[in-house]
């Protein structure tokens, strides 16, 4: 496993989304040459934090959408202005904690299914344009973002969150297949599949 550590400085398919269009997503991939025959794979990458809606994201994208051979890609962004007065004062040591949870999501990944190659990357920038950037630079074929269960009484006052919003932003604008997902509770169980063409599709897995 590799843990890659960076600081950026700033800066289409149709139908439904449905449980039977699941081989023809699991079709998207790049093609490696390697002289002996096409060698097909893919990129997946999951934008990872020390929320348990990332963690659940994570785990549904190893599960779900990668399969033998394909490269799974743990991306942890840090903001550059960091309201921790941990990572202020002491840089070496957020450097460190991001490391530290990438390192051991990349493990645990690793662990649970040892044919998928597992990266790690912690890339200190804005939120958007690290994840444009990854995407666009790594030839991402399928992006994978958790989202945590919105709260009645806050989105009454306040609207969509900022994190919902990046969400959005992203199924909206990027050209990779990106699907938000967010874990059901315990009653209902599966979980809501968002993409540019289906929203809140239950999946029942």
């Amino acid at each position: 496993m590799e843990i890659d550590v960076e600081e950026m400085g700033g800066g289409g398919a149709n139908g439904g989304f449905h449980s039977s269009n699941w081989k023809q997503m699991e079709g998207l991939t790049n093609g490696y040459n390697n002289g002996g025959g096409l060698v097909m794979r893919k990129r997946v990458m999951v934008v990872v934090d020390q929320s348990s809606h990332s963690k659940h994201a994570m785990m549904w994208a190893l599960t779900h959408v990668t399969n033998k051979g394909d490269i799974l890609t743990l991306l942890h962004i840090v903001p550059h202005s960091s309201s921790s007065s941990t990572c202020h004062n002491n840089k070496g040591s957020c450097d460190s904690s991001a490391s530290h949870l990438a390192s051991s999501l990349g493990s645990l990944c690793k662990a649970c299914k040892p044919e998928v190659e597992v990266e790690a990357l912690v890339i200190q920038g804005p939120k958007m344009a690290t994840v444009m950037s990854q995407v666009k630079k790594l030839e991402v074929s399928v992006l994978v973002l958790g989202q945590k269960k919105p709260s009645s009484l806050l989105g009454c006052l306040c609207g969509r969150s900022s994190e919902e919003e990046f969400v959005e932003q992203c199924i909206n604008t990027l050209d990779c297949l990106t699907i938000g997902v967010r874990k059901q509770s315990k009653g209902m169980g599966g979980y809501l599949i968002s993409t540019r063409w289906q929203k809140n599709f239950w999946l029942l897995a």
